[in-house]
């Protein structure tokens, strides 16, 4: 047996490290940086043979490589990770906006699967998974001591299936399991509509290829509804967990006319890069209020803090998540590729956002309102008082309205406050986001 086991350590030894058995003639002299490690290269084949040959089941060495390199890349940071064939498939599909599962960007932390955020209209977001929390079993599978590639194996299945998540939330008091049915995840990356006359709302879910397009089509399309233009915009970015670096680029460059807009810098060459913005603002100026929340990362907090740094936004939120680094797809010889960590990027101002995130102008948070009911409890007003003074000029109005006995005419934007009232209770930030644009064109026309 012990021979067995020093000519499989030698052959692999020699096999793994190659040319670079000349470290013996350094010794004495530091070792070069592509040089490797002759000890640890012999414990790593020390383990190898050991697994080969004691391990309660056989593991074929093409298994032992791919968790080893799984290993090596896992240990780096939570998002540098090996992608086999499969793997790389199902990333390309994912980035151009449709793929299957339920719908979460997830990381690890602490050995937990951590939820950054769950994409919209996707059976997680349905379902009420939330940015932060820690999934800790998927069935009856312990997430603990698994890798975020096994763990995202397990949470893919046939559309129609159901996996029950196990999580715990800040907040609860003991952990929660739901049920989530997997589904075909189309992800919609742009959305609009307009809020009120004039002042528009654009969702970005997450930074696709295609993103920077779909905008400015939704700004225009916003825009022919205003009759030609809009008096602000809210830009809503909470709970995106990121995408592509050149969606976030060009989203930024659409409301910039000059300057930088990000900069990356690494080890490479290569990876120190510089971003700037070209002519042209798609709303010509118009005030531009950007929503972010914890669950906004990466690309996400690219665009904010871009904005935040020119002061063509106010950002208005609560802190964002703090992922400043840059990872770069290395496509592998033999087939599927590396993800790699090669930069990290920083705003125009030389602010790195990494685990710091971008905090908000204005801090605000999402709110819990609820409507009351029977309660018959109305504002005390002036004329709510015993005594208090009529208005003649609305006793005036009411009997010019007698007299001419017609229907009340149907006036455009009846029923706007009611509209504005109900944004209130279905989302808070985004009413005070409303509030503040309204602000701004009136402070912007008073000092015209």
């Amino acid at each position: 047996m012990k021979a067995k086991k020093s000519s499989i350590s030698l052959v692999l030894l020699g096999a793994v490290i190659g040319g670079s058995l000349t470290l013996g003639q350094h010794v004495m002299g530091a070792r070069s940086a592509n040089e490797l490690p002759l000890e640890q290269m012999r414990t790593f084949t020390d383990v190898f043979t050991r697994i080969k040959n004691d391990y309660v089941e056989e593991v074929s060495d093409e298994e032992l490589l791919e968790y080893a390199i799984r290993g090596m890349l896992n240990g780096l940071d939570p998002h540098s990770a090996y992608l086999n064939t499969e793997e790389f498939n199902e990333l390309r599909i994912g980035t151009t906006g449709e793929f299957g599962g339920l719908g979460i960007e997830v990381g690890m932390e602490d050995g937990f699967v951590k939820v950054v955020s769950p994409i919209d209209d996707t059976p997680a977001a349905r379902a009420g998974i939330l940015s932060g929390d820690l999934i800790i079993r998927l069935d009856e599978t312990p997430v603990k001591g698994l890798s975020l590639n096994d763990a995202v194996k397990l949470m893919r299945g046939k559309p129609g299936s159901t996996l029950t998540l196990t999580i715990i939330r800040e907040g609860a008091d003991k952990p929660l399991s739901i049920d989530v049915e997997r589904d075909i995840i189309k992800v919609t990356s742009v959305r609009n509509r307009i809020l009120d006359p004039s002042y528009g709302y654009l969702r970005i879910s997450n930074f696709q290829t295609k993103t920077t397009a779909d905008l400015l089509k939704a700004v225009k399309a916003m825009k022919e509804e205003s009759g030609g233009s809009l008096k602000g915009l809210v830009l809503d970015l909470r709970n995106n967990p990121g995408g592509v670096l050149s969606g976030a680029v060009g989203v930024s460059d659409a409301f910039l006319n000059e300057g930088m807009i990000v900069y990356t810098d690494g080890r490479e060459d290569d990876s120190k890069l510089r971003y700037d913005a070209t002519e042209g603002d798609v709303l010509d100026g118009a005030p531009l209020v950007v929503l972010v929340n914890g669950g906004s990362a990466s690309a996400s907090e690219i665009v904010a803090g871009a904005m935040q740094d020119h002061g063509r936004a106010i950002i208005l939120g609560s802190k964002t998540f703090g992922k400043g680094s840059v990872q770069t797809i290395q496509d592998l010889p033999a087939g599927g590729a590396v993800k790699l960590t090669t930069s990290r990027y920083y705003t125009p101002n030389g602010r790195s956002i990494q685990s710091l995130g971008i905090e908000p102008d204005i801090a605000t948070r999402p709110g819990s309102w609820t409507r009351p009911e029977g309660s018959g409890f109305d504002p005390l007003t002036e004329s709510s008082l015993p005594g208090a003074l009529s208005n003649t000029t609305i006793i005036k109005a009411e009997e010019a309205d007698e007299a001419a006995k017609v229907d009340d005419p149907v006036v455009e934007g009846e029923g706007e406050e009611e509209k504005e009232d109900n944004l209130v209770y279905d989302d808070y930030q985004l009413f005070e986001a409303l509030n503040l644009l309204k602000g701004l064109t009136i402070l912007s026309k008073k000092s015209s």
